[in-house]
């Protein structure tokens, strides 16, 4: 447990002092104060968090930040050294019990950093075989059905807002592809969706505890009515493959991986696609794409890994003994998170889609034993989404400058509150395909994105 008298990131009793510290100096009244943890919280941070991450580079690999209020870390802001950290599951531990005794329980951040018998906090054998479970049963996914699937959850949600001329891509498109497409994949169908829609809206927007309470509540009675369902009669989705395979997972450990997967898989991906749409209605390179530009939607997404990523700071790590690494001493049970997008921006870049060769790869879908383990899938269904928008709506643009967009708060993500758009509407009974002709199983639209443009266009 920390000493109120030991500041984050000083050597343990009996230590050798901190190694290449920077000497204590006030930094510009502009800058944050160099003297406590640095607040990555607060509309300040939410705005440009890169300022935030240039200044903590001065303590070196690691620098004491606060994640919430009385709730400190370090955070890794160097490349090397995310890198040899998320390598190294003999050192770092990612079970946070012993952690969670040390901060209040109702810290809001609590539901990130808290233990459960799930893949991400949990190491060795338990870990590989919760993981080989989800990979397992994701590789059972067909790339082409997935898609199909994607289109069928972007075609019912442009149906909803296509007549009206305008959009918040975030509330009403981004945030619920996510939701649409794990409430198919593990198996129940679509008219259970919106009760899980709302659940999560609630969870992330609650106004008050009670609120927030409810809205778990609600996600819990969903997750229940998906495993009572599946174990009445099996199907071909999640549910039921994470179910009958081998490694056999206890009805406590088959909801935790449920959970597990929907949260990991919804807040990450909606804020992929919506940054990434961000990004290409706000960039002639992008927006002449739609009539044959050289950018595409797979671009913008790889520049949002690089530049702007779905979480900015996460991968919380505990090493297991004191250890001196990269400069600094960290005490056995500290927590230790790794910001992907202050090592990602650590290099210098010769364009805006990513670093200059040599530098590696993003760290945005994080590396090692506890990288994202279903990359593929999560790429696929976010270019397939942006791809289905636009080729609907081939003159979709922002409604206002990029500059007035805000970001919402918090230590992790990097997420929009709203992304206003405007496009010419479109109408079931309109000339030509429309969303509202398609079929579930439908692959594309049934003119390329560039003819669309063209129509659209027209006098």
């Amino acid at each position: 447990m920390t000493s109120p008298h030991q500041p984050a990131g000083s050597p343990p009793p009996g230590c050798p002092a901190h190694a290449g510290a920077p000497p204590h100096t006030k930094p510009p009244a502009t800058e944050p104060d160099a003297y406590a943890p640095l607040k990555l919280y607060g509309p300040e941070y939410a705005a440009e968090p890169e300022r935030f991450f240039r200044h903590l580079r001065q303590f070196g690999a690691l620098a004491p930040v606060e994640i919430a209020p009385d709730v400190t870390a370090l955070l890794v802001t160097d490349y090397r050294a995310a890198l040899d950290l998320l390598h190294d599951d003999t050192t770092w531990s990612k079970d946070s019990r012993a952690w969670m005794e040390t901060v209040p329980a109702d810290s809001p951040v609590m539901p990130m950093l808290m233990w459960r018998p799930n893949v991400f906090y949990s190491d060795g054998p338990a870990h590989d075989r919760y993981r080989q479970v989800i990979t397992d049963s994701f590789r059972l996914v067909e790339p082409h059905e997935l898609r199909a699937r994607v289109h069928h959850a972007a075609d019912t949600l442009i149906q909803r807002f296509g007549a009206h001329g305008r959009v918040d891509l975030i509330a009403e498109y981004a945030r619920l592809i996510p939701l649409l497409m794990f409430n198919n994949l593990f198996g129940l169908p679509d008219s259970y969706s919106e009760q899980l829609i709302a659940a999560i809206a609630g969870m992330l927007d609650g106004n008050s505890p009670e609120e927030a309470a409810a809205a778990n509540a609600a996600y819990e009675s969903y997750i229940m009515e998906l495993v009572g369902a599946k174990k009445a009669q099996r199907g071909a989705d999640l549910t039921s493959w994470f179910m009958d395979h081998p490694n056999d997972l206890t009805d406590e450990e088959l909801i935790h991986q449920i959970i597990l997967t929907m949260g990991a898989g919804n807040e990450p991906l909606a804020n992929l696609i919506g940054n990434a749409l961000s990004r290409m209605l706000s960039d002639d390179r992008y927006y002449n794409t739609l009539s044959g530009g050289a950018l595409t939607a797979r671009d913008a997404i790889n520049e949002v890994l690089w530049n702007d990523p779905p979480l900015l700071n996460y991968s919380a790590h505990f090493p297991v003994r004191d250890v001196f690494f990269h400069g600094t001493w960290v005490r056995a049970g500290q927590l230790v998170m790794v910001s992907y997008a202050a090592a990602n921006s650590q290099f210098d870049t010769t364009s805006q889609q990513g670093p200059s060769s040599g530098s590696g790869s993003h760290l945005s879908w994080a590396a090692g034993p506890h990288a994202c383990p279903v990359q593929r899938h999560a790429l696929l269904i976010a270019t397939t989404a942006i791809e289905r928008l636009t080729a609907w709506l081939s003159d979709i643009e922002l409604a206002v400058e990029h500059e007035q967009l805000e970001w919402r708060n918090g230590a992790f993500h990097r997420a929009l509150v709203a992304l206003p758009a405007r496009f010419t509407p479109i109408t079931p009974d309109q000339a030509g395909a429309t969303p509202w002709d398609s079929s579930p199983s439908s692959s594309t639209p049934s003119e390329p994105i560039s003819t669309a443009r063209q129509r659209a266009s027209a006098p």
